[in-house]
């Protein structure tokens, strides 16, 4: 599991604008969604092109918020990061540029539609009431990239929680784009994980700063489990 530190400026910049560093203690659990970005095989399977060992660790943390959220009665969705012909046509910069020649073979074959490194990790809870939606670019909500605010929307979410792999890429670039979109963004410190400390950390401080609250697995399935309570009585 990462080690936690969320750099001390941005906690100091949040505590400047507002008394609290967390924002979205009440949720509205009927009206959120755990987006669950692109825990699959071939970022996390050993000896796949993409794998990001960190990711493995993070799994009993993403389980428990989709138990909880669910619970709830709120919505799962898992995302698939996919490559395929419309893929390396429409983003052809990343693919002829930024995605490196020495490993573009294998990272076509690893999350091609059916392939082992596209199908989601064996170890998440996946059930049949969740949804599994692909994409074809790092932000899931980038125009595009999926129907994921679509789906979103057909079913009046306004609160997303983003767990996932890459924290500093898939993951930050779906919260970011959520939160311009008018989304509450939960964004969870220890569901998240990339290659390293530093660059978890540096997205943690950014996504604190100005795009979403940062919570621990315990703070969201507290707020879950508290909602629940509340709807009852």
């Amino acid at each position: 599991m990462h080690k936690i530190a969320i750099p001390q400026a941005a906690i100091d910049r949040v505590l400047k604008r507002r008394d609290s560093l967390h924002v979205f203690n009440d949720v509205d659990t009927m009206r959120t969604a755990h987006i669950v970005v692109d825990l699959q095989n071939g970022f996390m399977a050993p000896g796949q092109p993409a794998e990001i060992p960190m990711a493995r660790e993070i799994v009993s943390n993403v389980n428990r918020i989709s138990g909880a959220l669910r619970a709830a009665g709120g919505l799962v969705v898992y995302i698939q990061n996919t490559i395929d012909a419309a893929a390396k046509e429409a983003w052809s910069n990343w693919f002829t540029y930024m995605s490196g020649e020495r490993r573009q073979a294998s990272m076509d074959a690893a999350f091609a539609e059916g392939s082992y490194g596209h199908s989601l990790w064996p170890e998440l809870d996946v059930l049949p009431s969740d949804l599994k939606v692909k994409k074809n670019r790092f932000g899931a909500f980038v125009p595009g990239s999926s129907p994921l605010h679509s789906v979103l929307q057909e079913r009046g979410i306004d609160t997303v929680i983003i767990t996932g792999t890459a924290t500093n890429v898939c993951c930050e670039s779906t919260a970011r784009d959520a939160m311009m979109m008018n989304y509450k963004v939960i964004f969870v410190s220890d569901g998240t994980a990339t290659y390293n400390d530093e660059e978890h950390n540096a997205t943690l401080g950014i996504m604190l700063a100005m795009f979403a609250d940062v919570m621990t697995t315990d703070e969201v399935v507290s707020r879950l489990a508290g909602a629940m309570s509340q709807a009852a009585e």
